[in-house]
């Protein structure tokens, strides 16, 4: 079926006739600032197209870029266009979050709303906000007459740039979805890669291209056209399409988040601020949580995922691994593998068939979750879908039953594979559809959930505050069974990868040989300070913790905070970073370099003033190195105020990691 009418596309060609349309006496631009007056948005119809350019500081940050949609027929939404009415707007709240980096977030923007006639008459808007850390422009089309149900083939928005900038990429369209290393290029050598894509121009301005509130349309890529400018690229259907619509219809925010310095990407909250407030009236069973898991033993090979002698998940290491929560205080312990389906060749792209709700021959469901009961445990449930989406969801209700029925509010979803059901991708419209009705099935359950193998975060976690986090990185599990992640991976992420939202990293390797772990223990610890995720898996053996000096500041650290403040960061190379308990006086420091030793000078000013405080530092040892010897650590206490000095010391792929106990 042809959506749009031959006829009218006849008519729109003709009237357009490769001319601008617009009168001199009509409007054809418009502006906008942010509150601060520091970043300036224009918008224009040119020759009947509508462009766009945003500065900071009146440093050009994107030139020249177009706007607008191509539809299916050959049809367009982005040529013969009429500037027929703008609204501005303005608007300042500080909300609340439920868990977080931080608690009150600041939502201030101004808003141009540009509507646009075509000379088949058909209208849209593009909506542009303008917040002090970025900018975010959208795409809304009415319902109206010769415009209901269409397809979107492409999306022409376009990120020109005026430098040839660095930038940090992974690539696109490649079976592994999100977890490679990034690369650090000029822009002239990026193909297309995924969002959150960041540069620095050459002056030192910090800017990450992403997205936020995706929901039922395509996932946006970028893709290097040459000479500095980068495009919009729509992950398609397996048939060739891009979007499968009808009006009223509104895309995702496209989000330039801009900063002065790498700190600044971080503490930018414009993608949580795209996105509508929380939906869900209860939300009392959402709750950050640290957590135990067999999950590294069946990585390094310990433990398998399958039925066996070395079988992970069977009742006696359940009882165990529950055990060892109860003696660490850690209330949460993940299970995986413990149904039926499990198998060697488990993750082969072979839409292997995972039963939900029968147990392996050696795990007694109920025996474990009585127990954990009884010990004051909560257990997390895991589904791994293997990417076969149709069994997965003839499935779902039962399995999630099971889950409620046992008292749990926490889920892992796997869907390893690279592709859905052989066929889409998982960051296609297909697949982003797919993860919120799961997210929606969940909710139905009051699940909190983890999606591994996911669409990539883009705010949506303040709508639905039980998407707690994901995986979409390249995480610790490389460090099990490949050749392990560079020093310089862990500081590339949080401007990166983390711009999107929370992530399931899993820190806290202690026993880093004869692993690839290429940190050094201290980092380790650092690492829950510098990745943040209101979920943290305590992830080494836990015979590895116990009676190590060290496990004490897993256990006192939170995961969710008041506030959180960069100290100073440079991409791919050194960040540091405090953040404040929500729950007490205390604050943490986290510290973390590349292959390269770091000596700093903290300024201690963020503590409260005339407030003494015992800084408990957990340190590399002077002998410190990730690849000779990484599991040697010091701790100290000293005395600080906010008038105080430290000292920060970096092993050669190390880090720090430090209370600061209110006195």
């Amino acid at each position: 079926m042809r959506f749009l009418s031959l006829i009218i596309i006849a008519l729109f060609f003709a009237a357009c006739g490769g001319e601008s349309t617009v009168k001199n006496e009509q409007k054809t631009s418009g502006s906008v600032s942010s509150p601060d007056s520091t970043i300036s948005l224009k918008f224009w119809i040119d020759g009947g197209k509508p462009f766009y350019s945003v500065a900071y500081k009146n440093e050009s940050v994107i030139s020249t870029s177009a706007l607008g949609l191509v539809l299916s027929d050959n049809d367009t939404l982005s040529a013969c266009l009429t500037y027929t009415n703008e609204q501005k707007s303005s608007f300042n709240e500080t909300w609340e979050q439920p868990w977080g980096a931080q608690r009150m977030v600041v939502n201030n923007y101004n808003e141009l709303n540009v509507t646009l006639t075509d000379s088949a008459k058909r209208t849209f808007s593009i909506v542009f906000r303008v917040f002090n850390d970025g900018v975010g422009f959208r795409y809304a089309v009415p319902e109206q007459a010769g415009l209901s149900k269409f397809i979107i083939m492409d999306e022409l928005s376009e990120f020109n740039v005026a430098h040839n900038n660095d930038a940090w990429w992974i690539p696109a369209y490649r079976d592994n979805r999100y977890e490679y290393l990034y690369t650090k290029t000029k822009i002239s050598e990026v193909d297309t890669v995924h969002t959150p894509f960041t540069m620095v121009t050459p002056t030192g301005v910090h800017i990450s291209i992403h997205e936020a509130n995706l929901t039922d349309y395509a996932s946006m890529t970028i893709a290097a056209l040459g000479d500095n400018k980068l495009k919009c690229d729509l992950v398609p259907w397996s048939d060739g399409t891009k979007v499968k619509t009808a009006a009223p219809m509104k895309s995702p925010w496209r989000t330039i988040q801009i900063a002065p310095n790498a700190g600044g990407l971080v503490t930018s909250y414009l993608i949580l601020n795209l996105n509508e407030p929380n939906k869900m009236q209860d939300i009392s069973w959402v709750k950050p949580t640290k957590y135990l898991g067999l999950w590294w033993g069946m990585h390094i090979n310990k433990y398998t995922f399958w039925e066996g002698p070395n079988h992970g998940a069977s009742t006696k290491n359940s009882k165990m691994y529950i055990d060892y929560c109860k003696k660490f205080g850690i209330d949460h312990l993940l299970i995986e593998g413990w149904n039926k389906g499990w198998t060697p060749a488990w993750y082969e792209n072979l839409l292997h068939e995972f039963n939900f709700t029968k147990c392996t021959d050696d795990f007694d469901f109920k025996v474990v979750s009585d127990y954990a009961r009884e010990n004051g445990i909560n257990l997390i449930g895991y589904h791994e879908t293997g990417s076969n989406i149709d069994n997965y969801l003839a499935q779902i209700d039962s399995g999630m039953q099971m889950y409620k029925d046992a008292g749990m509010h926490s889920i892992k979803i796997g869907q390893v594979g690279s592709r859905l059901m052989l066929k889409e991708w998982h960051h296609g419209q297909y697949g982003v559809n797919y993860y919120q009705n799961v997210l929606n099935k969940a909710a139905d359950y009051q699940l909190s959930v983890n999606f591994h193998e996911p669409i990539k975060p883009t705010g949506l976690c303040r709508t639905y505050p039980h998407l707690m986090a994901g995986e979409g990185a390249r995480g610790q599990e490389y460090n099990a069974w490949s050749e392990g992640n560079p020093p310089s991976h862990t500081v590339i992420i949080p401007f990166t990868r983390l711009l999107a939202g929370p992530m399931d990293f899993t820190p806290g390797i202690f026993k880093i040989k004869p692993t690839r772990v290429h940190t050094t223990l201290a980092k380790q610890l650092a690492l829950y300070l510098t990745i943040y995720s209101p979920i943290q898996m305590l992830a080494d053996l836990p015979e590895y913790y116990d009676g190590h000096p060290a496990f004490k500041f897993l256990q006192d650290v939170p995961v969710d905070w008041e506030t959180t403040k960069v100290i100073d960061a440079a991409i791919g190379e050194y960040m540091t970073i405090v953040r404040k308990d929500r729950h007490s006086q205390d604050w943490y420091l986290g510290s973390i370099t590349n292959e390269q030793a770091r000596d700093f000078t903290i300024d201690l000013s963020f503590l409260e003033a005339g407030k003494k405080y015992r800084a408990e530092i957990y340190a590399d040892a002077k002998d410190a190195m990730f690849d000779k010897n990484p599991e040697v650590y010091e701790i100290t206490q000293q005395d600080v105020d906010s008038t105080t000095k430290l000292n920060v010391k970096l092993a050669p792929g190390g880090g720090q990691a430090i209370r600061f106990v209110a006195l």
